[in-house]
């Protein structure tokens, strides 16, 4: 049986292990997948002892800039992102690094109905998270795409690296005007119970689209302010996960699993 991990720290509250054993048996696969704790200052030698005799892996936090260095050759996406979640062992035995985190968010937006073309977008935070969206995103072609952090000059790092990809710009939370028609949280700050420091005006009552890249049993934070604001939709990022899965479960194995029923399956325990 071929054997795949998702390596992290900590790692016991994942979900991928259940995702890809969903995914393996709607599409008949045989593979064994488990969650891997690694040390904080050691994630490259037990990535290399697991390679061994593993296929592939997935890499969460705080392992994403030492998987990108592990990687013997990167995909054009992780190479843009400055990270790796999806390792996968080659015939010859180097180590393939990919970043799928972007084409998981653009693919739940999809399958919520919501067509990015034209549209004016603000992503706020300027981490590792906002860094593996930025060229999926610019690809859909929207009307502007704005970062806003709460150190303006991070995000404003990302305009000059992204530039080229479409039409970016950067503030801090404080100079944001909108509306928006789709704002995306990128921040951690869902998992703290807590909120970026957000103007009023963002959105307009009755429109507009809410994401936020955190999920949990209840709405997050940010999902409840966008309620308050009179946001049209909320949707918090278990879609984005579960999507993200997907496409590395496609680039390991060579065919795409049905999403809809494991997210919903997922749902139904949260």
């Amino acid at each position: 049986m071929d054997r795949y991990a998702v390596f992290g720290n900590p790692i016991g509250h994942s979900k991928s292990p259940q995702i890809h054993r969903l995914f393996a048996g709607q599409t008949g696969q045989a593979l064994g997948y488990e969650p891997l704790l690694a040390p904080l200052d050691g994630f490259a030698g037990a990535a290399r002892a697991f390679f061994v005799d593993g296929r592939g892996a997935n890499v969460t936090v705080p392992f994403k800039e030492d998987a990108f260095r592990l990687a013997d050759e990167l995909t054009p996406r992780a190479r843009r992102a400055g990270a790796v979640n999806t390792l996968m062992k080659r015939e010859d035995g180097t180590l393939l690094g990919d970043n799928t985190d972007g084409a998981g968010l653009v693919r739940d937006l999809r399958q919520a109905g919501l067509d990015l073309a034209g549209l004016r977008i603000l992503l706020l935070g300027a981490g590792g998270a906002v860094r593996g969206v930025l060229e999926p995103l610019l690809a859909e072609r929207p009307a502007a795409l704005v970062i806003a952090n709460r150190s303006e000059d991070k995000a404003r790092q990302l305009v000059d690296e992204f530039a080229e990809l479409g039409p970016l710009s950067a503030c801090g939370f404080a100079a944001l005007q909108g509306p928006f028609d789709l704002i995306v949280n990128g921040t951690s700050a869902s998992l703290a119970g807590e909120l970026p420091p957000l103007p009023t005006g963002l959105i307009q009552p009755g429109r507009g689209f809410c994401y936020d890249m955190m999920y949990g049993r209840e709405a997050t934070p940010f999902c409840h302010w966008a309620q308050q604001q009179g946001t049209a939709r909320t949707r918090d990022g278990l879609g984005m996960l579960v999507e993200q899965a997907a496409e590395s479960f496609q680039l390991w194995r060579g065919v795409r699993p049905d999403t809809a029923s494991v997210l919903a399956e997922l749902r139904r325990q949260l």
